[in-house]
């Protein structure tokens, strides 16, 4: 589950505010959400619609309402880890009649025009909106308007994607401090916590992200929920030798209580059943779907 994250571990939020209002009040108590990658942020950037702010994510004040972006600041520690990271969360308000495509093309190439530079290691994330982003870099790099940028992707499909799109690419073994990194989030509550895993590339998506500056979250507003859980499944990656086993015990877990431990099958990619055999991951293993009915 990442470095210095365990399973059903306290989970410090601390309360910090830079240029911008509190977002997250002192607590340290069990939570669901320590199976995800659990960022803060500093001086993160949020462009909040209206519909966004009725959910519980605060603006500046005077932003209330207004289509303009409106920024969130807070800070939050990863279970163990005594760094923080930087995250920031692209939320764009847009014609009823847009694609969720168009969305998150969006936010994807937003997240790259606004935080990527020449000379910069970037972490490149995995699935449908991070794509964009990759394809962004990719374009800027052709175009010349980026130079001299090192990638190091989160999964073997976005190597491939990178490397058709001729992005330098490395390893965290040689560049192991990375600038940013963007990628997206299957869920994100009010308090910032988020779920991760339903493309599959959860465990080296976490690996590189917490080796960045700052870390980039780009969703679109069908991410936002009130509460992690009962929306999307939380997956948790585990080894295949006796996994049965590890099902139970995850499912005992007392943070995890009433949670229902499912098997991803098929295609790793995709949270829903479409075969019949384990779905693997990059790293040979399988990933179990954490169902919650509140």
């Amino acid at each position: 589950n990442g470095p210095n994250c365990s399973l059903g571990s306290s989970v410090g939020i601390p309360s910090a505010a830079v240029d911008g209002p509190k977002v997250a009040d002192a607590m340290a108590r069990p939570q669901v959400s320590c199976l995800c990658l659990l960022l803060g942020a500093l001086s993160t950037c949020f462009l909040v619609p209206p519909a966004a702010q009725s959910r519980g994510l605060r603006g500046i004040p005077g932003a209330s309402g207004s289509s303009e972006p409106s920024k969130l600041i807070g800070a939050a520690q990863v279970a163990g880890c005594t760094s923080l990271l930087s995250i920031a969360v692209l939320l764009r308000s847009v014609g009823r009649r847009a694609s969720q495509d168009e969305l998150k093309k969006q936010v994807g190439y937003k997240a790259v025009d606004d935080y990527v530079k020449s000379g910069t290691v970037i972490g490149l994330g995995t699935g449908s909106t991070a794509a964009f982003a990759v394809d962004r870099v990719g374009e800027k790099l052709k175009s010349g308007e980026f130079k001299d940028i090192i990638a190091i992707p989160t999964s073997i499909r976005t190597k491939e994607q990178a490397e058709s799109l001729g992005i330098p690419l490395a390893t965290l073994d040689t560049h192991s401090d990375l600038d940013v990194a963007i990628d997206g989030a299957d869920e994100v509550d009010p308090a910032l916590n988020l779920v991760k895993g339903g493309g599959g590339a959860l465990f080296r998506e976490k690996i590189v992200e917490m080796c960045a500056k700052k870390f980039i979250v780009i969703v679109d507003e069908s991410k936002l929920c009130d509460g992690l859980g009962p929306g999307f499944p939380v997956p948790v990656e585990i080894v295949p030798f006796c996994h049965e086993h590890t099902m139970r015990q995850i499912a005992a877990l007392p943070a995890l209580k009433g949670c229902e431990p499912v098997l991803r099958l098929g295609n790793v990619a995709n949270n829903q059943p479409d075969g019949d055999e384990p779905a693997i991951t990059d790293n040979g293993n399988y990933i179990v779907d954490l169902k919650f009915s509140s």
